[in-house]
């Protein structure tokens, strides 16, 4: 490692005792000041650091520059989404020489008539240091669109109607929406869902008729139970509106034909605790993705549309104990069903006239397969996506008939040394200290010697049932042909083994989602993949709480870890109901108003638990507008590392004073940031080009 400028004096918070009583238990906290995000004092000790990752940082600023200008000259610059054909156009999504913002476009009924551009992001971008379209829906006569838009990084969209016909932009202005909108069949009636003004929870749902006033608009469903948040949207058939309601482990489904747009939404199937299901329409039925019955891993039920509730449901596809269901998608002549089993994704095909049930064949054990696009029921071919730690993303189409594929597309590498071939993948079984066993993907550029000197990034996430599959990323090329390995550790608390590998990492047992990687960090030393002199650690949100549990646990086996946007203040922040998310992740975390989830949460919140002694280099990004982990979190936990920490390793904390949880908006800034995180790897093995 580069030695850095050793008289740069890192900043130093203030501290004010804040005593944190519950449960008997009194907690000090002398950084809480710093949630206090318009303060001065807040805004210049977040300059102040950042200024110091820059100084410490500064001789690897040209490398960032190369690093930058290496990953974005992969990437195809003047690239187009694969056509897919809806309600008589063809949409397509595409993106200019230079430019960070997609441009959305459709051409009427055959892919060679005149383009239409619907919304050219990088034109309605020009004046905002962030902007996310967060989507569009087009009326069923093809003469309208609602979209929405985010400028702040909030998640709280303002929703716009335009007129594809003129080009107007109409007056109506919803504000402060989850971005998504759909449509009723009268072409004049939309319904959208509100967020809470401070937690930021969709809690209503409203429908607007275009040209009356937004003030005016009904409130079609309130969601009153504050740990879970509400939506809106058609079914696939179009023939009804459906408003879901959504928890951890429980759901709820209203429905409404959407030639009424004023009548009254029925309860498909009232809600009860710890029930899941999804619904999907076709012809007189719906179908069911569910853990009713037990069934842990879900299994495809069906119902007829005019008799909803649970009793009606019967199976299509039963619960298998080593099979996770977690898609359909149905077609005129078959069901394709996207299951996992012994953590690999399958896509299954079954004819509905049962002469036909058989799986698509892939031939690796580190790859994501993935239903994609398929809006018309009539077709005969199936879009899916694949791509592999060595292979990149293809979007594919299959037919049922022939029995062939067609590649529709494959994601191009603009690198005249890439070469697949070059790279191999694997998939291996670290045994953790419970017994159980688990999958790591791994890959690495071809001829590496496994003699323990190799840098090494280990990334995982590990909460919500959120799986991270092994794909193919242009980006990692730059970490790759420098020497690393990539391992993806598929701990518990992802869905990588079925529904029962996410139950046995949350709540009272999410010890083992932190001792997993751990665990699977030694084994990789063990098997001289690597050695704690070059093991380097990443994970963001969730994954960032995961990050400051090891390094509390167990810090001597990393030289480097990056936390993104660390959910790392546990307990605090899940004391605090009016944080965004907090009462709807009480069925992940606990409750702590209750005294036993307090103190098990208290035992692994990484800011809790910092304490004298040394930690790995770090680097700690975040992003003053996040809405899902507060900006003080991480500046409160760096502040604490600072106080407290023995050693003389890097500490680095660099806010986005623009951004939000997902980072900078446009597809080339966010390239900038992942410059920093691995010239702050490189910075630590002395790569220097």
């Amino acid at each position: 490692m580069t030695d850095f400028n050793s008289e740069l004096i890192a900043p130093k918070a203030k501290k004010i005792k804040k005593e944190l009583t519950i449960h008997n238990d009194v907690r000090v906290d002398n950084y809480y000041w710093l949630n206090q995000r318009e303060d001065k004092d807040v805004l210049d000790y977040l300059h102040a650091e950042n200024d110091y990752t820059d100084a410490v940082l500064k001789s690897t600023e040209d490398f960032q520059k190369s690093l930058f200008e290496e990953m974005k000259s992969r990437i195809k610059e003047d690239d187009q989404s694969v056509p897919y054909k809806f309600n008589g156009y063809w949409y397509i999504t595409k993106f200019e020489q230079g430019k960070d913002y997609p441009i959305y476009t459709r051409k009427k009924e055959t892919i060679d008539a005149e383009e239409e551009i619907l919304f050219d992001c990088n034109q309605m971008a020009k004046g905002y240091s962030y902007f996310k379209l967060g989507g569009f829906s087009v009326s069923e006569d093809n003469t309208l669109a609602t979209f929405s838009i985010d400028t702040v990084s909030r998640r709280q969209y303002t929703i716009k109607i335009k007129n594809l016909l003129t080009g107007e932009i109409l007056e109506d202005t919803i504000e402060n929406t989850t971005g998504s909108s759909t449509w009723a069949s009268d072409n004049k009636t939309i319904f959208y869902a509100k967020k809470d003004e401070v937690t930021l929870r969709s809690d209503k749902i409203f429908s607007h008729k275009i040209g009356e006033k937004v003030a005016d608009d009904r409130l079609v469903f309130v969601e009153e139970d504050d740990t879970f948040h509400t939506y809106v949207y058609k079914s696939k058939s179009r023939k009804y509106l459906i408003i879901g309601s959504s928890s951890t482990q429980t759901s709820e489904y209203r429905v409404l034909q959407a030639n009424n747009p004023e009548g009254d939404f029925k309860v498909f199937q009232t809600r009860e605790r710890d029930l899941e299901y999804s619904i999907a329409h076709y012809n007189d039925s719906f179908y069911i993705i569910t853990n009713k019955d037990g069934a842990t891993n879900f299994k495809v039920q069906k119902t007829p549309e005019t008799a909803t509730a649970k009793e009606n449901w019967t199976d299509v596809l039963s619960h298998r104990e080593d099979v996770l269901v977690e898609d359909i998608e149905i077609f005129k002549n078959y069901l394709v069903v996207n299951e996992r089993k012994n953590g690999l994704n399958l896509l299954r095909i079954m004819s509905w006239d049962n002469k036909e049930d058989y799986y698509l064949d892939f031939e690796s054990e580190t790859y994501t397969a993935s239903i994609g696009n398929n809006p018309d029921f009539n077709s005969d071919v199936l879009r899916y996506s694949f791509n592999a730690l060595t292979q990149p993303s293809s979007v594919i189409d299959y037919n049922f008939k022939s029995k062939t594929k067609e590649i529709k597309k494959e994601q191009e590498v603009l690198d005249k040394n890439f070469d697949k071939d070059n790279y191999t993948s694997e998939r291996i079984w670290a045994t953790a200290r419970d017994g159980k066993k688990i999958p790591m993907s791994v890959v690495y550029k071809k001829g590496i010697k496994l003699d323990g000197t190799n840098p090494l990034l280990q990334y995982a996430y590990g909460s919500y049932g959120s799986t991270i599959d092994p794909y193919f990323s242009t980006i990692r090329l730059s970490l790759l042909d420098r020497g690393f390995i990539y391992v993806i550790s598929h701990i518990r608390g992802s869905e990588y083994l079925g529904r029962p590998w996410y139950e046995d990492g949350k709540l009272l047992k999410k010890m083992n989602t932190f001792t997993d990687f751990i665990d699977c960090s030694k084994y990789l030393i063990e098997q001289n993949y690597t050695s704690s002199d070059h093991l380097y650690a990443m994970g963001g949100s969730a994954g960032g709480l995961l990050m400051g549990a090891v390094i509390n646990l167990n810090p001597e086996l990393y030289k480097g870890v990056i936390a993104a946007v660390p959910f790392v203040d546990v307990v605090t922040t899940m004391l605090d109901d009016s944080i965004p998310l907090t009462t709807g992740e009480y069925d992940e975390w606990g409750n702590p108003n209750n005294k036993d989830y307090y103190h098990y949460m208290k035992s692994y919140s990484p800011y809790d638990n910092v304490e004298e002694k040394q930690y790995p280099n770090l680097l700690v990004t975040t992003g003053l507008h996040d809405s899902q982990v507060q900006y003080w979190e991480p500046a409160k936990w760096v502040a604490k590392l600072r106080e407290l920490k023995t050693d003389n390793n890097l500490l680095l904390l660099k806010t986005d004073m623009d951004a939000g949880h997902g980072g900078a908006s446009g597809r080339f800034e966010a390239l900038k940031e992942v410059a920093l995180e691995y010239a702050f790897l490189f910075y630590l093995e002395g790569i220097t080009d």
